[in-house]
């Protein structure tokens, strides 16, 4: 018969079989609150793949060779024919470009504005330095509200209110509305600019990323370098008020079209083996323009914005973002100093000069649209194919060696140029040669953080457009100063030269970028949406 080894029931240890009377022992469970949770497995190669890392096996062909692998639901957006695919997408550039161009509105009529309102330059600059502030802010309120709502809501809500915020500065007499309608702009017109990667990532594969994200960059930086060859002539043949005037008009046109022309790119739970004839028909037109189609209900505004803010823990991330709002930033300065210098003795150019002198940076950027876009595409596909189906998205670096030298470089020009009063052909070059390398850099490292993060692709473009707009706002009201004191040439040079310093860090990206990778996989958004888990 069964006999009792021990008067403590869970740590019973012994007892025999009343059929054959032999001892048994088995090893006692131990309390629960002692047990230890089991170790994570750590694996690079395996954390890298889920952090940009793709394999392509050389046995698979056509649609299985895609990157992300589509489904056969007709109404999957990487399904989509190309040209609804670029309906959708370029209309939600030309909403980029207008808020680019937004956000610099004021500083060609400054000299207008301050006298009417009777204010000082700072007071003016405010209206600029905020309006880049809240473009850059703003992103950690659309893209929490985008991951919820989905994106075509966003934008139909974003561009009314951009109408509104400059029909109000517009007609206001006011120095405060004037200010805060300013801000508002800037709020509204920041929607069109880190939810944008999150399309490209629904729309096209990772081979197309490169070109598709490059029309990105030009909207950007066309609404730079186009913004003051407008205002230019709008100042100085109209009024002030008019720079607001088009500016609702245009995003009020953008409203209207994009009620027909920007679908819903939300695509959830993609099943890529479920056979065709289990899907739905194809939705119609009028189910295309449905306002509740990206809608997700697993996701929440709190956890998201939590999820864009930890993103900045990521190094590629942070890096990028310095990257961005330096060279943005410094482009700025040149647009501030290009616009006194010129305006006053020895040069004594009209308003409108200013604006034609911003052409050259627009023509760099446009020369800039294949190093920096589909040269990526080309290269990370000859690296894939080197590599036996390797893709890795550090790839996308090496051409980086191309604008890294030019931009800077122009940069320098510019500012000697203009120190020594040169003709006005000599700063335009290197005017160019700034614009070239800005809008090159920039393409790449965003390239290369969407490939590294595609699930956070909007996360960490929120990040990197809240650093671009700090460091903007802040070049805006103190730049004259540091010029002044450090003089034209010397400023210049240390441009330069944390141009230079943050673009050496490339090469830690380019030989260690995939154990970076493969870190980042275990802490942070990736690790908390179960990207990290084993």
């Amino acid at each position: 018969m069964a006999i009792e080894s021990s008067t403590i029931p869970h740590l019973q240890t012994r007892w025999y079989s009343p059929l054959s009377g032999v001892s048994i022992r088995r090893t006692p469970e131990p309390p629960r609150f002692i047990k230890e949770p089991p170790a994570r497995i750590v694996d690079p190669e395996a954390d890298a793949e889920k952090a940009g890392t793709i394999i392509i096996d050389p046995s698979e062909e056509g649609r299985r060779t895609l990157r992300p692998r589509p489904s056969l639901d007709p109404n999957d957006p990487l399904n989509w024919p190309t040209w609804h695919k670029h309906r959708t997408y370029l209309t939600v550039c030309f909403f980029t470009f207008l808020a680019t161009a937004n956000a610099t509105k004021f500083m060609q009529p400054a000299a207008q504005i301050a006298a009417e309102f009777q204010l000082s330059d700072k007071q003016v600059n405010f209206l600029t330095c905020f309006n880049i502030l809240a473009l850059g802010v703003g992103n950690l309120f659309w893209v929490p509200l985008m991951r919820v709502l989905g994106k075509r809501p966003v934008y139909l809500i974003s561009l009314p209110i951009l109408v509104a915020a400059n029909v109000w500065s517009w007609g206001t007499h006011d120095y405060k509305q004037l200010l805060a309608s300013s801000i508002f702009s800037g709020f509204a017109s920041s929607a069109a600019l880190a939810t944008v990667p999150a399309i490209v990532t629904d729309l096209f594969y990772v081979h197309e990323r490169g070109s598709v994200l490059m029309i990105f960059q030009m909207a950007i930086s066309s609404g730079m370098f186009l913004e003051p060859l407008i205002n230019s002539y709008v100042t100085q043949y109209a009024s002030w008020r008019m720079t607001s005037e088009w500016m609702a008009i245009a995003a009020g046109a953008t409203w209207l079209m994009a009620i027909f022309t920007v679908h819903e790119t939300s695509y959830y739970n993609r099943e890529i083996y479920r056979p065709f004839t289990s899907f739905g028909r194809k939705h119609n037109f009028a189910q295309k323009l449905g306002m509740t189609i990206g809608y997700n209900k697993d996701q929440t505004f709190f956890a998201v914005l939590g999820e864009s803010i930890a993103v900045l823990a990521y190094p590629s991330v942070l890096w990028s973002g310095l990257v961005i709002g330096v060279f943005a930033g410094w482009s700025i300065i040149a647009q501030i100093i290009s616009q006194g210098a010129f305006t006053n003795p020895p040069y004594n150019y009209e308003q409108s000069f200013v604006g034609l002198f911003s052409i050259s940076g627009f023509i760099g950027a446009t020369l800039s649209f294949f190093f920096g876009g589909k040269l990526l595409d080309i290269i990370s596909k000859r690296g894939t194919l080197f590599h036996k189906g390797r893709r890795e998205p550090e790839y996308r670096l090496y051409p980086m060696i191309v604008p890294a030298i030019i931009g800077p470089m122009g940069l320098l020009l510019f500012g000697f140029m203009i120190a020594d009063t040169r003709f006005w052909l000599a700063p335009a070059v290197g005017f160019t040669m700034q614009a070239f390398g800005m809008t090159a850099i920039s393409n790449i490292v965003v390239t290369y953080v969407v490939d590294s993060y595609p699930p956070f692709a909007a996360e960490a473009m929120a990040v990197i457009f809240v650093i671009k707009g700090i460091i903007g706002a802040v070049l805006i009201l103190y730049s004259i100063n540091w010029v002044e004191v450090a003089g034209m040439k010397q400023a210049f040079g240390q441009m330069v030269g944390v141009q230079y310093f943050i673009c050496l860090f490339v090469i830690a990206f380019l030989v260690f970028g995939k154990s970076i990778r493969a870190f980042t996989v275990r802490y942070g958004p990736m690790e908390w949406s179960g990207y990290g888990g084993n």
